[in-house]
């Protein structure tokens, strides 16, 4: 029992360690602020977020992406988003008929419009379906955002890069729920300040 308890600690101390590595991490906190103006912008000329990921970063995107449309930290209007990775039909008949690397780069390009932004989760910075949506980008007008750990060569290739200060598989999704939790915070209260305020007094 007490080395079954002392891995959950290390377990714990490892993901506060990431998270404490972002909070000193003053670039990347900057940058999910310039996302989160970019996506304001974006919403108020009528665009959408548009999230995508493999397996866990699939429920990452899907969880993220009902924030948006449901409601975060206060009640407000839903704001529009969706998740790429959660219509098996879709998910089937193309990886049936393009290949499973053709999954959201398809998507997108019948979906996305010019102005909306595009958020791959991506934990190795590797994947090749998510890599293959950020190169279709620029040619629908859409901003390309990688949520990521420090795997991969994505410098360049898109235009906003939130890098999770880890390795670790566990620790990565573990931060990326936290800087998504964080940017529809950013949102929701760039969007509907008047209703923020209205919550904020009524606690």
């Amino acid at each position: 029992m007490d080395h079954a308890l002392t891995r959950l600690q290390a377990g714990l101390v490892e993901s506060m360690a990431v998270k404490q590595a972002m909070l000193d991490d003053r670039p990347l906190l900057q940058t999910l602020l310039q996302l989160a103006d970019r996506i304001v912008r974006s919403l108020r000329e009528g665009g959408r977020v548009l999230w995508a990921g493999n397996g866990g970063s699939a429920a990452d995107a899907q969880h993220l992406a009902a924030e948006f449309v449901s409601r975060f930290a206060f009640d407000r209007p839903g704001l529009p988003a969706l998740s790429l990775a959660t219509d098996t039909s879709m998910l089937t008949a193309i990886g049936n008929d393009y290949g499973y690397e053709q999954l959201f780069r398809r998507q997108l390009q019948a979906q996305a419009r010019p102005g909306d932004v595009f958020v791959g989760i991506t934990t190795s910075g590797r994947s090749p379906n998510v890599l293959a949506a950020f190169d279709a980008c620029p040619a629908l007008g859409v901003h390309a955002v990688a949520l990521c750990g420090l795997g991969g060569e994505l410098e360049g290739r898109v235009q906003t890069l939130l890098r999770v200060p880890s390795r670790h598989t566990a620790r990565i999704q573990e931060a990326h729920i936290t800087l998504g939790h964080l940017l529809c915070a950013e949102v929701e209260l760039r969007m509907f300040p008047e209703q923020a305020a209205a919550a904020a007094e009524r606690h």
